[in-house]
């Protein structure tokens, strides 16, 4: 399926059941446009922009530099919406993880991830998962459809609410980093995706740099060149194999989209230096990817790249088809890959008594209402029987 054709199968929807517009989610020129269509100078939608962007503010009648009567038609018609917190968790490591309702009732994970020098924020782009990479539980999800963008921004939005950070701070930001690396594959969601980002980028809003945000695909090599010349954030590549045999198993995606495929994408992406080196991801799954000469090999496919590559120890589930590789093992793989002078750290998992780890978002919370809907079957059903519970 194209790109194309995947974002009108899987669209989010439309509208708002009230009728009434969210209007996070539309860019300058939309914005600018529905200001015009109430009667209002198009000069209107900047002050607009601010007080949503940059204030943080979702009740018209705060926008105290806009006209009272501006204000009342604005709040006729429209509203300023964040998703729903259906459940907000801390872990003991500081990880923050939301579950977020969405208008159709849909849901999605964003997780907050502190550390010393940054903040930094896992943003979802659909419901579910459209891959199905066999080590990662969220990609067991069927699914549903794509992100609006007003579904993306709002989760930074969402964040900033919860952090305390309206208006937008300059600098020492608690939310200072964007990671596309929550549930679902961004460049399956391409235009919603983008247009949220270019929102987020803008030096007049939240204003977070195209520096500070990085882009994670399995691998949709017809879209790679585009996203670092419409974006040019820093791009993240789901590798986890150094052959097509082992990654055409583990990472289906790449039965279409073959590892020479990928890496030559990666080598003509816009903006590459040593500078702005590429991502590599690569969970360690014992047994299966994490031998030396995985190592060896995974260096050969580097050459030539400005890249560094994230050792993700794997995160089991119950049931999984993996375990994670040993200490012993990873330090060893990393080793190798150091000395041929990639920079390769193994990711510390964080939030792992929430569910937030890499590769475990939602899953907790659909094992839950399947728990609840179990229960809830067998009350019916011991009520139809007229027996005790």
């Amino acid at each position: 399926m194209s790109t194309t054709a995947h974002a009108l199968t899987f669209a989010p929807p439309a509208a708002l059941a009230d009728g009434r517009r969210n209007l996070v989610g539309l860019d300058r020129a939309e914005l600018e446009a529905e200001i015009v269509a109430l009667g209002e100078p198009a000069f209107r939608a900047r002050q607009l922009w601010h007080w949503i962007y940059h204030r943080g503010v979702t009740d018209f009648a705060a926008m105290t530099s806009l006209a009272k009567s501006f204000r009342e038609k604005l709040a006729a018609s429209y509203v300023v919406a964040r998703p729903e917190v259906s459940v907000a968790k801390q872990s003991i490591d500081g990880t923050r993880k939301w579950l977020l309702k969405f208008a159709d009732g849909q849901e999605i994970e964003t997780v907050h991830i502190p550390e010393e020098d940054r903040g930094t924020l896992c943003v979802s782009s659909q419901v579910g998962c459209t891959l199905t990479c066999k080590f990662c539980h969220t990609g067991t999800q069927k699914l549903v459809r794509n992100l609006g963008a007003a579904e993306i921004v709002g989760q930074v939005m969402m964040a900033r609410d919860a952090l305390g950070e309206w208006p937008s701070p300059p600098d020492g930001r608690l939310l200072s980093n964007i990671v596309m690396m929550g549930m679902g594959e961004p460049l399956y969601n391409w235009d919603n995706v983008s247009k949220a980002l270019k929102i987020v980028m803008d030096h007049e809003g939240i204003s977070i740099s195209k520096r500070r945000i990085t882009l994670s695909t399995a691998g949709v090599v017809p879209m790679i060149e585009r996203c670092g010349q419409e974006l040019g954030v820093n791009l993240a590549i789901s590798l986890h194999a150094v052959t097509d045999e082992l990654r055409d198993r583990i990472v289906p995606i790449n039965k279409k989209y073959p590892i020479a495929e990928l890496m030559r994408a990666c080598r003509n992406y816009p903006g590459l230096s040593n500078a702005r080196r590429i991502t590599f991801e690569y969970v360690m799954l014992k047994g299966v990817n994490d031998s030396p000469a995985d190592a060896r090999a995974l260096i050969a496919l580097l050459e030539d790249i400005p890249a560094k590559v994230n050792l993700i120890p794997f995160n089991p589930w119950p049931g999984a088809p993996f375990e994670c590789s040993s200490k012993r093992a990873i330090e060893a793989f990393s080793q190798i890959v150091f000395d041929a002078g990639y920079a390769s750290p193994v990711r510390t998992p964080r939030g792992q008594d929430i569910m937030a780890a890499c590769g475990q978002l939602k899953s907790e919370s659909v094992r839950l209402r399947k728990s609840q809907q179990l229960a809830a079957a067998a009350e019916t059903a011991a009520d139809a029987a007229g027996q005790p519970q």
